[in-house]
């Protein structure tokens, strides 16, 4: 049994957003208690592509995912899947997502996501330079490549879109890509390079050296399953499978599984559902790529890291009961066929699945809410390692009672 405990903010969530922010509430004179039902890591941030995604400025999907639809529902081996089994429970997930598709409300996801997004490269940096591990992040950019001449057009019209949004671009031709990469197919035409991105040579350690140093701070950390909580004039109480305990505040930051304990703490019912997300881990293929490529046409990416090469990126919806469907990452492997010289390797190979949180505006919930009582910081679908460094500042600033305007964008009531 957990002992109830004085603490000043319990944390719920213990992947890469809920560390780092809990890293960052001790720095700053907090007792925290770091919850969660599995070790530090072991979720979504265990098996993320790697990349930090900061030419990413538009949201999930556009207009054009009405065309795709039927192919989403019957192909089960597509980019973006969504399992017709799972479709009456996501419908009206997806019908706010197509609200959001509307000029106005689109503007304004692309205008958060880039605001977070413009923070995100410095305050990596800040945060492992912090803790003496500067070299788990390579910042060596990251490369979209394209392989027909009809797929030119649309790499250009992406192009000069990014380039509105102040995102750093280049345009490589087929031998400066060559020239940079040269195990990939001779085949490729050239692609979009986007200087100011980077990669993390292993996610899951990231996440355990800032655990490290969050345990150094005097995090505790509690291995439980937070079944719900209330609220009390002192602050919050919290109920798990290993007993009660009492903080000033809480912070929900458990990713695709916050929206449960949300409603139960602030009775606002929040549009969360799951990206679905598979990587194929090759251990033996560790000089192939110098930094990140992404395939347009196919739509992965393939991240080098410490451990090999890691290929990732399919996206499925089908809810968090479903069992994973292993052959959507084996498929990856499938999809790299063509790009190299030299097909890549499977010997060893290891598939993974998990689940990236998402709203319908692809805009994450950070706020401060009840009185200051329980913080949020979740769903930041697939940009959660990118995203949780400047998350952490800002839920930093939360906890001192500062809300900039720009955090507008991010508030709970929005919904």
């Amino acid at each position: 049994m957990v002992e109830t405990a004085e603490t000043d903010i319990a944390v719920v969530g213990a992947g890469i957003v809920g560390v780092a922010c809990a890293l960052q509430l001790a720095r700053q004179g907090r007792r925290v208690t770091l919850v969660d039902r599995q070790a530090p890591g072991r979720g979504a941030s265990y098996g993320n592509a790697g990349h930090l995604a900061t030419e990413q400025v538009f949201p999930i999907a556009d207009l054009s995912i009405l065309k795709r639809l039927p192919r989403m529902l019957l192909d089960p081996m597509g980019p973006l899947r969504l399992d017709w089994k799972y479709l009456p429970k996501a419908m009206p997930w997806f019908t706010r997502l197509l609200l959001n598709l509307r000029p106005g409300p689109f503007q304004r996801s692309v205008a958060g996501i880039r605001s977070l997004n413009e923070g995100s490269l410095g305050a990596w940096q800040r945060l492992l330079g912090s803790i003496g591990r500067g070299e788990l992040f390579q910042e060596d950019g990251s490369l979209l490549v394209f392989e027909r001449p009809e797929s030119r057009q649309a790499l250009e019209a992406l192009r000069a879109r990014m380039q509105q949004q102040a995102v750093a671009v280049d345009f490589w031709s087929a031998d400066t890509v060559r020239e940079a990469a040269p195990q990939l197919s001779p085949s490729l035409l050239g692609g979009l390079f986007f200087p100011r991105t980077g990669h993390f040579i292993d996610p899951y350690r990231v996440v355990c050296e800032l655990f490290e140093a969050a345990k150094a701070s005097g995090v505790r950390f509690v291995q439980a399953q937070v079944d719900g909580g209330r609220l009390h004039s002192g602050g919050v109480r919290l109920a798990s499978d290993q007993g009660t305990f009492d903080a000033r505040q809480v912070l929900i930051s458990c990713g695709a599984h916050s929206a449960q304990l949300t409603a139960t703490l602030t009775g606002k019912q929040v549009p969360l559902d799951t990206e679905r997300g598979y990587h194929l881990m090759l251990p033996g293929e560790h000089q192939r790529l110098p930094f990140a490529v992404t395939s347009l046409e196919r739509k992965f990416i393939m991240t080098p890291m410490a451990e090999g090469l890691r290929l990732a990126g399919t996206v499925e919806f089908a809810g968090l009961d479903a069992p994973p469907s292993m052959q959507r990452a084996w498929q990856l492997h499938r999809l790299s066929k063509g790009l190299f010289r030299r097909d890549l390797s499977v010997e060893g190979a290891t598939p993974w699945m998990g689940f990236r949180p998402s709203l319908p505006d692809s805009l994450p919930v950070i706020d401060r809410v009840c009185d200051g009582r329980v913080l949020l910081a979740f769903g930041h679908q697939h940009l959660g390692l990118t995203q949780a460094a400047v998350t952490a500042e800002w839920v930093g600033r939360l906890a001192d009672r500062e809300r900039g305007a720009d955090m507008a964008a991010y508030r709970l009531d929005r919904f």
